[in-house]
């Protein structure tokens, strides 16, 4: 049986449903790489998280970067904030762009909600995305259908962690905005190998050439 303190990050979740080779990069491999994107994000997340700001107005107490578990998922995580009005509560998750096309932060939103509702034992219909672009918060109805494709991605996550496989890449538009672009390089290796075994390879040729 898996232990707690083994469940895989929540903030994964949105990695795999963006890209199965950028989760397993990042979280199998343990490679990493900052682009203009993520330089942003974490300026955004810089200003967000900080536990010591949480603060009480009226009715509304805001709690900042709240530790949260789902067993349901295996999932551990962050929240950036928490709004507990009365007996609702549901999180809010800040980002540094706009809203997107695909559904990328929408599971890491419900991930954190279904965490949340296992933590207080509470239904959270609804949460939040705030977009630091727009300015504006952006409401997520938390629907069957998404719920379940938070599982799925949860499950895939367990899945490629301990298959401990990084899978082969696959070309996409969407992978110019991806920061481990010139890591992954889906381009040149599409279908390929994973860039663990690439690097090997590079290592090897370097070995060979300097004996």
């Amino acid at each position: 049986m898996q232990q707690v303190e083994e469940y895989l990050l929540l903030s994964g979740i949105q990695h795999i449903a963006f890209c199965e080779r950028q989760f397993a990069l990042i979280h199998v491999e343990q490679s990493w790489a900052e682009n203009v994107l993520t330089a942003q994000g974490r300026l955004v997340h810089n200003r967000v998280d900080n536990p010591e700001l949480s603060e009480k107005r009226a009715l509304i107490q805001n709690l900042k970067s709240l530790p949260v578990i789902s067993h349901k998922l295996r999932l551990q995580g962050v929240c950036d904030v928490v709004e507990k009005s009365g007996e609702k509560i549901y999180p809010i998750e800040y980002k540094h762009g706009e809203p997107k096309r695909n559904i990328c932060d929408e599971v890491q939103l419900c991930a954190q909600a279904i965490c949340l509702e296992e933590m207080y034992n509470v239904e959270i219909p609804v949460a939040y995305l705030y977009y630091a672009k727009t300015r504006h918060r952006h409401v997520v109805i938390l629907t069957p259908e998404l719920r379940e494709a938070t599982e799925n991605y949860a499950l895939r996550m367990q899945e490629i962690f301990n298959g401990g496989k990084t899978p082969l890449a696959i070309y996409k538009a969407h992978c110019k905005s991806c920061s481990l672009y010139n890591l992954c390089l889906p381009k040149s290796f599409a279908g390929k190998k994973s860039a663990s075994e690439y690097n090997q390879k590079i290592l090897n040729d370097l070995s060979c050439e300097n004996s």
